[in-house]
């Protein structure tokens, strides 16, 4: 039995994790060896800054010292040595991992884990997606850039038992001593040249009963595959259309199902007139009406929509029937809290900033979708789930079914925002078959994303500043928002852990935690409060993609822009003198530096620049904004244009990275999505329904509007665990395009995106609730 090593990476001392973060003692690395026919084993883990030039100091605030990723990862911690890991005859290490695939690459980083502990190819390691396990308690949620926080450790313990088993079976075989041993590409050598594969070993490192046993983790100065840049896995299988989302799922007897939506957001069906007549077009199978709309069921979704457009629905109204944008913001603005410091203090200097964000659509690339078959006595749904075991509940209560008896199949997902936090296409498709008596395959129409799915919620950021003699005394921010739903587990986290939580969130309702536990204002800005009220929970709402950070970010930078131009200082040098955060600050350097700040641009080109912490890292942005008339007016077909991001350079620290190439692919996203929510993409409230439908309605960034000069620095970090990364690219983005745009128009802009104004596009209508199937794609290609 070996003990963990001085070198170990996953703590500061012998004992304890480091001060003021939750963590794992070095000496409770336990890994278990499971009976079984092969190998089989699981983890058992269940047991400063730099100061700033400014004169008046800022308390640390919570997240600095306890933050939502702490909260998660401490969560999973009492069920990770149900995380496990199989080798099989054929060498090959498989690994079900408690995690959704959306996009972001958390399976090939699991794979990098597991090669790099086994010391085995990554190409023999077959990482897929667990089904939901409701033993798992808390440690099956994807969400809060915390799958690599919280899975980092147990799946290497993991690791690390299976290659300290294989070991001692070829010590076993080969006559010699553990020591004498060397593994290297999935193959035991002993001393004498004599070797064995893990596959010759499986058989043998199996057990008959659970044996517990310490082990060893590779120090982080002798890795070979975590920290190199590596493509995706599932990537050549995405781009040659041999990737399986859920539609692309053979089920047997799940026919294509498609809902007809009310008109009105969360309207309900009372009657239909045609029934019948609907019942005898070409291919339709079933009709049934569920409280979200009236479903159909043919032999194609050609049929499908064909059936919705022709369905004569009587319809009740919604609860938000005749609000609009200017009412819903009315309704925000009686909410907004007061602010503490007076206006005008005696002597010193007051800015006020009130910056207002529309809704906006939190679809993904993939339609909602789900594959349900509902017996009498069970049920098993397919679908993209972040969050499975509140789906598995959620589906048994809509059935009434008990939870054993609902199988839930999480599929790789094409894109979440957040959309995928929720089982809202499985819960629905459940229903319908129920309903039908026949399995279904539900899809949403691309219509009905933007107008009865999730939206990111209205809100109202406000700052107020005072400064004095050079120095900002006081910085306060009250954020107003429609009620974000967190329903889909988090907020079951946060109660479970309530006794464990830092004093501070004492009192504090659920948003409010959440908000605490990840806003943080990253200046010396001497007294530093930010406050939450949420009103309104008419909406269907989620975090969309970093939660309140994108808002909270942009309204605060550009609050620091107006406070550095006030005291006469350079937008970046200002920051420089500030920032409180070292690692913000090395961030902010290197992209002012690879971005050329304050260079000689042509006129009607600006710069703008911004920083964000948060997830345990730093990311700081740099872009240029194009404003010029020809940038402005240029026509693209059916396309949103005007001004124009031609340059983007992020900077992001987020600790150990165990893929670079994978982080970058992160960070770009992470840009296009800042670039849209400060220019293009939102929607329109008008008459209780969202005016946009579909991808040709809301202007997220497209091709037109990606900046053609990009780099993304990944900072070097002495850093010994991953911070979050999945969602730390937005809210410097948003922030930086923000600015730029402020300083190139001369007017801080105060709602967002700065188009909202403007109704680019002629809406789609309400009944028939979809359009026609087109049928002219091949005249639009060239």
């Amino acid at each position: 039995m070996t003990t963990a090593r001085d070198s170990s990476p996953l703590a500061l001392d012998e004992d304890a994790p480091p001060p003021g973060r939750p963590g794992v003692r070095r000496r409770s690395l336990i890994g278990w060896v499971l009976a079984g026919g092969t190998l089989s084993v699981a983890a058992d883990l269940s047991l400063g800054a730099e100061p700033a030039a400014a004169a008046v100091p800022s308390p640390p605030q919570v997240p600095e010292l306890y933050d939502l990723g702490d909260l998660q990862t401490q969560s999973a911690l009492p069920t990770s040595q149900l995380i496990r890991i199989d080798l099989d005859a054929e060498g090959f290490a498989h690994f079900a991992i408690p995690r959704m695939e959306v996009g972001q690459g958390i399976t090939t980083a699991a794979a990098m884990l597991i090669a790099e502990e086994l010391e085995m190819p990554v190409e023999k390691v077959r990482v897929t997606l667990a089904k939901a396990r409701p033993e798992l308690v808390f440690n099956q949620l994807t969400g809060g850039s915390n799958t690599m926080q919280s899975m980092f450790t147990p799946i290497r313990v993991a690791a690390a038992t299976a290659k300290g088993a294989l070991l001692r079976a070829a010590a076993t075989e080969l006559g010699a001593q553990v020591s004498a041993l060397s593994a290297k590409s999935g193959v035991v050598t002993g001393p004498t040249g004599t070797s064995l594969t893990y596959g010759q070993l499986a058989t043998l490192a199996a057990s008959a009963e659970d044996v517990a046993v310490e082990v060893s983790l590779t120090p982080r100065r002798e890795f070979a595959v975590i920290g190199t840049a590596r493509n995706r896995d599932d990537a050549l299988a995405a781009v040659t259309g041999r990737k399986q989302f859920t539609m692309d799922l053979e089920v047997e007897g799940a026919l294509p199902t498609m809902v007809c939506r009310p008109p009105t957001l969360n309207g309900s069906p009372r009657s239909v007139r045609n029934e019948s007549a609907v019942r005898a077009m070409p291919g339709v199978t079933d009709v049934a009406v569920v409280d979200t709309g009236v479903a159909v069921r043919a032999e194609t979704f050609g049929q499908c929509i064909d059936a919705v457009r022709a369905l004569d629905v009587v319809w009740a109204g919604g609860p938000v029937d005749g609000e609009d944008d200017e009412s819903v913001l009315a309704e925000l603005r009686r909410a907004e809290l007061p602010m503490v410091v007076p206006k005008v203090p005696i002597l010193a200097g007051t800015l006020d900033l009130r910056v207002e964000f529309m809704f906006r659509s939190s679809a993904a690339l993939e339609p909602n979708c789900a594959i349900a078959d509902v017996r009498s006595d069970r049920a098993t749904v397919w679908a993209g789930l972040k969050a499975p075991l509140v789906a598995q509940r959620d589906v048994a209560k809509a059935v009434g079914l008990p939870i054993a008896k609902v199988e839930v199949n999480v599929v790789t997902g094409g894109g979440s925002f957040g959309h995928k936090l929720f089982g809202d296409a499985a819960i629905e498709a459940a229903v319908i078959s129920k309903a039908m008596g026949k399995p279904v395959k539900l899809m949403w129409h691309r219509a009905d994303e933007p107008r009865q799915g999730r939206v990111h919620p209205m809100a109202t950021s406000r700052v107020r500043a005072t400064m004095l003699a050079g120095q900002v005394l006081t910085f306060e921010q009250r954020h107003t928002s429609v009620v974000t739903d967190f329903g889909h587990g988090l907020g079951e986290r946060l109660t479970a852990m309530a006794a464990e939580l830092p004093a501070n969130l004492g009192g504090l309702g659920l948003s409010q935690s959440i908000f605490t536990l990840t806003q943080e204002l990253p200046y010396d800005f001497g007294v530093v409060t930010q406050l939450l009220n949420e009103v309104d929970t008419r909406f269907n709402t989620g975090s969309m993609r970093n939660i309140y950070s994108p808002d909270v970010a942009c309204a605060n930078e550009l609050a620091v822009d107006q406070i550095a131009k006030r005291l006469g200082k350079d937008p970046y040098a200002f920051r420089m003198s500030f920032l409180k955060n070292a690692k913000a600050k090395r961030c902010l350097e290197a992209v002012a530096k690879a971005g050329g700040w304050g260079r000689s641009l042509p006129q009607g080109v600006t710069q703008g620049i911004a920083v964000h912490t948060e997830y345990k890292g730093a990311t700081a942005v740099l872009v240029e904004l194009d404003t010029r008339p020809e940038t402005v007016n240029r026509k693209v077909r059916d396309a949103v244009t005007g001004p124009r991001v031609t340059k983007a350079v992020i900077a992001v620290d987020a600790g150990l990275v165990v893929n670079p190439r994978g982080l970058e692919a992160q960070m770009m996203g992470g840009v296009a999505d800042g670039i849209a929510l400060a220019l293009t993409s939102s929607s329109h409230l008008e008459d209780g329904h969202f005016l946009e439908a579909s991808w040709d309605n809301y202007f997220y960034t497209r091709q037109w509007n990606v900046p053609p000069e990009f780099r993304c620095i990944v900072m070097p970090s002495d850093e010994e665990l991953p911070g979050g990364a999945g969602e730390a690219g937005v809210a410097a983005s948003v922030a930086a395009v923000a600015c730029a745009y402020a300083r190139a128009t001369g007017k801080v802009p105060t709602r967002f995106p700065v188009n909202h104004g403007t109704l680019s596009f002629t809406p789609k209508s309400f009944v028939p609730p979809v359009p026609e199937s087109p049928v002219d794609g091949l005249s639009y290609t060239s």
